[in-house]
């Protein structure tokens, strides 16, 4: 299968700013990988210089092992999925499918049959002589994501295509990319600051901070096995306590934490206790050989829905944030101002280093 792509030490800056800091990293063949991050961290940058339109100032990126960066945009064969979809609004919803197609002089009778069988896989074959004017932002996402399918493309690139959406929209169409994606497997990079879309949609997510890669991993290894603070931070909800480390113990609210099995006790880099709210348990465990005790007094308690979102604060003044589920009825949701005892696993009991 076509579509590798080796990026090596690529770095672009502007002026004093630095854009992107020397990344390097591999994408397989068919594989979705995201770039995620806040504004300012580089992932459009990546996006854009691997799409042709910025030039970097140092590094290499290969596609199928031959080099990228000399290759002018429109021989890259990329297709790409822009925020603003980008659609010609004085032309049809075919014709603006058929777009990419004329540029590549096909004929008359292939440019339709391409352009029907892409828009049936969009769902959109019914609307090919609507004006861009008269859909709906789902469907003018469909269309763009269309035009960029339909002279097939290795490599495809999207720059944050569902953030127009509104909520229930946007979850629906993650889920369309993902099983369009499953069914047609090219290799696909995607630029997000939202990191539940990450995790609902990659194969493996590369995290980007002030223009450095952070960290690159599973969605499941980035959210239980954060490397730095700053992921554990962007990746899910968690707070972070400080902890005194010993040659023997790592020690938290005077006692001694268990941690998960291997976890080095002598490192040299300063590390914090996170802690992911919804891991915590209220109800006490009647084995606590593999737990860890939390006390703190609830400050306040919200309702949302599925679960309670409780607000406590630890004796040194340090705030907690934990989830209540409401499937738990057993265990009485705590009241403002009343003692709470919280138990988290050992293997939930996780240090992460301080610095990015």
């Amino acid at each position: 299968m076509q579509g590798s792509i080796a990026i090596r030490d690529v770095y672009k800056g502007y002026g004093t700013f630095t854009a992107i800091d020397h990344v390097s990293l591999d994408v397989n063949p068919g594989e979705f990988l995201t770039l995620l991050g806040p504004s300012g961290s580089g992932k459009t940058t990546l996006l854009n210089v691997l799409a042709g339109f910025i030039r970097p100032d140092a590094g290499s990126i290969k596609v199928d092992g031959v080099e990228f960066l000399t290759c002018p945009p429109h021989k890259r064969d990329i297709g790409m999925v822009f925020q603003n979809y980008a659609l010609f609004p004085h032309m049809t919803v075919a014709e603006n499918v058929a777009y990419p197609l004329r540029l590549r002089k096909v004929s008359g009778a292939e440019r339709a049959r391409r352009v029907k069988a892409t828009l049936e896989m969009v769902q959109m074959d019914h609307l090919g002589e609507r004006g861009i004017h008269q859909l709906s932002g789902g469907q003018r996402q469909r269309v763009a994501l269309a035009r960029a399918m339909v002279f097939e493309p290795k490599i495809m690139l999207m720059d944050e295509p569902l953030s127009a959406l509104d909520k229930n929209l946007r979850e629906h169409m993650q889920l369309e990319l993902k099983r369009l994606h499953a069914r047609l497997g090219m290799t696909t990079i995607y630029v997000t600051h939202d990191q539940k879309e990450a995790l609902t949609l990659s194969h493996r997510i590369a995290v980007l901070n002030k223009g450095k890669l952070a960290q690159l991993d599973t969605p499941d290894a980035l959210y239980e096995r954060p490397s730095n603070r700053f992921v554990a931070g962007f990746i899910g909800e968690s707070c972070f306590f400080a902890v005194e480390e010993g040659a023997d113990a790592v020690t938290f609210q005077g006692r001694a934490l268990k941690l998960p099995k291997g976890t080095a006790l002598k490192v040299s880099q300063p590390r914090v206790l996170m802690v992911r709210p919804e891991r915590l348990q209220w109800q006490v465990p009647s084995d606590t050989s593999a737990m860890n005790r939390i006390d703190a007094i609830a400050r306040d308690v919200v309702y949302q829905g599925d679960s309670y979102h409780v607000g406590l604060v630890l004796s040194d003044g340090s705030e907690l944030t934990a989830r209540h589920q409401k499937g738990f009825r057993e265990v009485p949701v705590p009241t403002p101002g009343s003692a709470v005892e919280l138990w988290l696993h050992a293997e939930d009991t996780l240090l992460v280093a301080e610095g990015a």
